[in-house]
């Protein structure tokens, strides 16, 4: 009973909670709104974001690096069996050859000491130190980047949605001008003006109009739910897309005002940029190395040995010990190992910068690509704006000829098929428009 009385209540707190995600008001979304949201909660922006702190972090862990390093220890020896000297037995009127074992030391011995050791010289970590703020640059950059694909992203999803809904409420005036058609032919059925088969033509279109506009608000769904998807929102969360598509009023990207490119508009190329200071700075490790590192250290260690223990007995004494030195070392012959490298620093570079002559190529066709399709997708736009309204001023004189019983029922289906088509490419032409449009907007970094 126990059981079944959890489970009742676990069934019980389902259904209130999908009851009340269900009567959660649906949050309003405008396009910017939507790019916000997505600015603040998409995986890869916060991840872009943690890659930051990890390179502030690790510049300041170089940084630390040229700080004196300072450390302790404390060592504590306990000789089960003291260690064993020979020396010569002749020291002790023993034949010569001969060797006598002697054990030295006490049962306990114990040292404390502090080291420190600071670089004074040293161009591995000074070539580091100037690294570790080109790649906190590059973590910059790099999350720079994730909020422009962002940006391109929910971009496109909101309007691939916003294109799929214009296009479920023009269906839904289909819909509903084939629903009157049908009770019109019925009556004229009645009245015998026209012929039964003239209504289940109607009807049989009717329906097929129907069917369709179901596929369409599934697809209303999907694209909503792609859209929460890459905004990081919850895919249960209701939302309201607030802007529209005036038919009459769709907005229009002026090609011709859009300014020169910088190439250090796009973002790829300004990667590539902090990529080829990397590879300088690489360079420049590999001449330093040649010369020579320099190094202070220091030590004071204090020892006690006690055949009782008792180290923190503070009336017997500690023997201490001092030390302050400096190394410098000179590489002189290493195989040739790093001439080698240097080499292999220099080939990096020289592949950077042919990477990056490609990518200005890239860009400029990238462009000119983008700008053609924009071009077309605005011809095409303006081209099935024109045929919807053919098509409709068609339809209006096949539908009016039917009821007057000088047209016939396939010319009416005829007609609205061709409406329909119409219609379905507008709004094809209308998501390649805005898709290009991004495109385009991104090809010439106008997206930031």
């Amino acid at each position: 009973m126990k059981n079944i009385s959890i489970i009742i209540i676990g069934t019980v707190i389902s259904f209130q909670t999908i009851a009340q995600t269900n009567n959660q008001p649906a949050k309003n979304l405008s396009l910017k709104e939507a790019i916000e949201f997505a600015l603040a909660n998409n995986s890869s922006i916060k991840n872009a974001e943690l890659d930051i702190d990890a390179s502030r972090y690790k510049k300041k862990e170089i940084t630390g690096m040229g700080l004196p390093q300072i450390s302790s220890s404390f060592d504590v020896k306990d000789y089960e069996k003291l260690p064993t000297q020979l020396l010569p037995g002749e020291f002790f009127g023993a034949p010569p050859g001969t060797y006598i074992p002697v054990q030295f030391g006490v049962k306990y011995n114990a040292t404390g000491s502090i080291q420190f050791s600071q670089i004074v010289f040293n161009s591995d970590y000074i070539v580091a130190l100037q690294s570790s703020k080109s790649f906190l640059e590059l973590s910059e950059k790099n999350y720079q980047r994730s909020q422009i694909e962002t940006k391109a992203t929910i971009t496109k999803a909101y309007y691939t949605a916003l294109v799929s809904k214009e296009r479920l409420k023009l269906l839904q005036a289909n819909v509903d001008r084939l629903k009157k058609l049908v009770e019109d032919s019925k009556s004229l059925n009645a009245n015998g003006f026209v012929e039964k088969i003239d209504v289940t033509r109607v009807t049989v279109a009717y329906n097929n109009l129907l069917s369709e506009k179901e596929k369409i608000e599934r697809l209303v769904g999907l694209t909503e739910s792609v859209l929460k998807f890459q905004m990081g929102m919850e895919i249960k969360s209701q939302i309201n897309l607030t802007d529209s598509l005036h038919l009459d009023n769709i907005p229009v990207f002026d090609i011709s005002s859009s300014s020169e490119l910088n190439y250090k508009n796009r973002i790829e190329y300004s990667l590539l940029e902090s990529q080829q200071r990397l590879n300088e700075l690489d360079v420049k490790r590999g001449k330093l190395r040649y010369l020579p590192s320099i190094f202070l250290y220091g030590n004071y260690s204090a020892q006690a040995q006690r055949n009782e223990f008792d180290f923190f007995d503070t009336n017997k004494k500690w023997y201490p010990i001092g030390i302050i030195g400096g190394t410098i070392n000179l590489p002189l012959f290493d195989g040739f190992q790093n001439h080698n490298r240097l080499q292999q620093s220099k080939i990096n570079l020289l592949k950077t910068i042919n990477t990056m002559n490609n990518l200005r190529n890239a860009i400029d066709l990238e462009i000119e690509t983008s700008k053609s399709s924009l071009l077309n997708a605005l011809s095409t736009l303006n081209i099935q704006k024109t045929n919807i309204e053919l098509a409709n001023e068609v339809y209006d004189v096949a539908k009016k000829k039917y009821e007057q019983g000088s047209g016939s029922s396939i010319e009416v289906m005829n007609a609205e098929t061709a409406l329909k088509e119409a219609q379905t490419n507008y709004y094809n032409g209308l998501y390649e428009y805005f898709t290009a449009k991004v495109d385009y907007e991104k090809a010439t970094g106008v997206i930031k």
